[in-house]
């Protein structure tokens, strides 16, 4: 019975028996990986052990390991700073004098040239051997010994600088100054000299010493509106570099350092001072002996009479890029080019931005501002980049760009009015959060509901976010300003409307002068006929521009200044308020009061004003309704004199019954409130007669010569 039910052992299948085999080859196969492993790993072991090393050796071997470490991480580093420096190259570089351009102001006369220092460069082998010597003496006398960065002459400047307590040297290489000219502007930040530092090695990479000199002779700027030591042996002695001696020599040599502030035809004495110091260097570098200067201390150089010669050099600047734009691919490089530049009025936007710095920038903690002056027709008559063009050539009014504050309003209100608003219609003033982000007014309180004339002429913050926010959206902002002529890449934050985009000074200028022209964009020019010098003409703006075209309706327009024209007379512009004549505008102030604008107009012009500090460090409370617009007044009152004067779009008369009062109130506050009468502008031809002695010029010349008269019809025709 037992055995009848006796288990009988299960029989597996085919299938199961392979799939046991396989289990079985991966077990095995994985356990002697494993061991082969563990014998490989032990056998390294074994091997390395006969490398370690104790004792002192050890320290050696750590030291190394984190040397290595370091270099590596120090290499990446070094990559990750070096590309930013390394884009500047990819620019053409070479080529900046391709067009060779005498410039004309809107009068015709002659007011400077750009583009010809290359055409008649002298190569540094036919230059006299002093002239090298005493560039090299003041500038750089290891030239040839460094590779672009001289450490033993950083660490000499160092110690003289520690010795004087006072920065009496510089331990810039010839080769970095190079860098700085090509590539750079004068800003004197830490990324600039970081790489300044590696475009100096670059330039040592891929140029010989004799390039590189011959480079910065022929680009250095040298006072006066010349480039390059060929040039400026001509404007200042007449001569070619080739003639020069030993007194003149030095002088030039001088005026790399500084060649506003010692530039001889404007400080003769400080020239030949300068002059001095260059030869004393001379002898102390072995490169000439006392006895060999000895006559050119004792005969200082004279340069020629050249009177008061001033020129608009960042207006020039700007024109010569605008020429090299307009003329395009033209065989012939010599051009003429008639610009918009009205010198007096250069020189007065000069003078109140230098006048108010003077006066006020130290109590203000401002070092730097820029201007641009436009009539309402887009004509540009004044650029001021800066104060010094001698110092720094970097043009702040046409290449800085900087944040806007309140002075971005206008064009979220612009909008606003365009989509049937008034100034009347009533917005709330009140607390307001968009995500995150709650901004606040200038005064911390709020008014409940306001208008938005109102809300504009006091500069309220909450009313533009809210426009923003609830009834506008940012697109049609930004679309507005960039129709209106920005150029910058504007911001699509919602943190723009308040003026967190960064814009130059001849954005502003641009956009603003829509507002004054009657919602009219596309019209603003520096460069109204460009000719050969035989006489064809090349660019004629009146036919060879766009037409401008509308970007804001004329009611938009009428809202609009009928707005703008009460900041200047009740609102934050008071002291730009210009006597008897009805003008608009908008200030800005940004975060920490790095940056401070006012940008107004009349009926006649538009003019924008920066004022802040090149390494944007906070100023002490400078707001846009302080000193830019102090220094939009005083060019204003300048501008407006013996001109007639024109209406504001929308604004029936030009004039106010009296001058406002607030100003005066405001001196008892601030005496920087009042200033000096500005300098009295002369007569200047009414636009009617300056067109019609254009054109009269214009059918003078292109009227065919007589024809030969025999001797008895010339002697009847007498």
């Amino acid at each position: 019975m037992d055995d009848e039910f006796e288990a009988k052992p299960r029989r597996r299948g085919p299938k199961a028996t392979r799939l046991l085999a396989l289990d079985a080859w991966i077990d095995s196969t994985l356990y002697d990986a494993g061991f082969k492993l563990r014998q490989w790993w032990e056998n390294i072991t074994i091997f390395f052990r006969r490398f370690r090393v104790s004792g002192w050796r050890r320290g050696l071997v750590e030291l190394s390991s984190e040397a290595f470490t370091l270099g590596t991480v120090g290499l990446i580093l070094l990559l990750a700073l070096a590309v930013p420096a390394f884009k500047e190259t990819a620019k053409d570089w070479r080529s900046q004098a391709e067009y060779a351009v005498t410039f004309l102001d809107r009068y015709g006369n002659e007011v400077g040239q750009r583009g010809i220092l290359q055409l008649t460069s002298v190569p540094v082998d036919e230059m006299p051997d002093q002239v090298i010597k005493a560039v090299l003496a003041t500038e750089d006398r290891r030239f040839f010994e460094h590779y672009g960065i001289d450490f033993m002459g950083l660490m000499r400047a160092m110690s003289e600088n520690v010795r004087a307590n006072s920065v009496v040297q510089g331990g810039s290489t010839l080769t970095q100054q190079l860098a700085k000219n090509l590539f750079l502007s004068n800003e004197r930040t830490i990324s600039r000299k970081v790489k300044e530092a590696f475009l100096s090695v670059w330039l040592e990479m891929n140029l010989s010493k004799k390039e590189i000199l011959q480079l910065y002779l022929d680009r250095a700027y040298m006072g006066g509106g010349t480039f390059g030591i060929t040039a400026a042996a001509q404007f200042y002695f007449g001569k070619s570099v080739q003639d020069l001696s030993l007194a003149e020599a030095a002088m030039l040599a001088g005026l790399f350092k500084a060649p506003a502030k010692y530039a001889p035809h404007v400080n003769l004495p400080a020239a030949r001072a300068r002059a001095n110091t260059v030869l004393s260097a001379m002898v102390e570098a072995g490169f000439m002996t006392e006895g060999q200067v000895i006559g050119a201390r004792r005969n200082p150089a004279t340069p020629i009479d050249r009177g008061a010669t001033q020129q608009a050099d960042y207006f020039l600047d700007w024109t010569f890029d605008e020429v090299k734009r307009l003329a395009g691919k033209q065989p012939v490089h010599t051009l003429i080019a008639r610009t918009t530049l009205d010198v007096n009025l250069q020189r007065a936007a000069e003078e109140s931005l230098e006048f108010n710095l003077r006066q006020y920038g130290k109590s203000y903690g401002v070092t730097q501002g820029s201007i641009v002056l436009m009539e309402n027709n887009g004509a540009v008559r004044a650029i001021v980049g800066g104060r010094d063009y001698g110092e720094s050539q970097f043009n702040r009014a046409t290449r800085a760009e900087r944040q806007t504050g309140s002075s971005f309003k206008p064009y979220v209100y612009a909008v606003a009015m365009e989509k049937g608003m008034t100034p009347d219609t009533t917005i709330s003033d009140a607390p307001i959060s968009w995500g995150n982000w709650s901004p606040k007014n200038y005064t911390r309180g709020y008014s409940g509901r306001i208008t938005l004339s109102t809300a504009l002429i006091k500069s309220i913050n909450t009313v533009p976010v809210r426009l923003a926010k609830e009834k506008l959206s940012i697109p049609p902002i930004k679309a507005m300003a960039e129709a209106m002529g920005v150029e910058s890449p504007v911001f699509s934050d919602k943190t723009m409307v308040l003026g967190t985009s960064s814009l130059t000074v001849m954005d502003q200028a641009t956009a603003y002068e829509v507002f004054a022209n009657g919602g009219l964009a596309g019209t603003r020019h520096g460069i109204t006929q460009i000719t050969t010098q035989a006489g064809d003409i090349v660019y004629d703006q009146s036919r060879d521009a766009p037409p401008p075209h509308r970007v804001l309706s004329e009611k938009a327009i009428r809202s609009m200044n009928s707005i703008m024209v009460q900041i200047p007379e009740i609102g934050t512009a008071r002291r730009a308020a210009l006597p008897g004549i009805r003008s608009a505008g908008k200030t800005g102030t940004t975060q920490a009061y790095k940056d401070a604008w006012y940008i107004g107009y009349t009926g006649n012009y538009t003019a924008a004003v920066w004022l802040g500090n090149d390494d944007s460090t906070p100023t002490k409370n400078m707001t846009g309704g302080s000193l830019p617009a102090m220094t939009w007044q005083r060019l204003m009152v300048y501008a407006h004199q013996n001109v007639e004067l024109k209406p504001i779009p929308g604004i029936d008369n030009p004039f106010v019954e009296k001058p406002p009062q607030p100003v005066a109130d405001a001196a008892k506050k601030d005496p920087a409130a009042t200033a000096e009468p500005a300098p009295e502008r002369p007569r200047v031809l009414g636009a009617a007669t300056s067109k019609f002695l254009l054109e009269l010029s214009r059918k003078l010349s292109e009227t065919p010569p007589l024809a030969p008269a025999k001797d008895s019809e010339t002697l009847s025709s007498l």
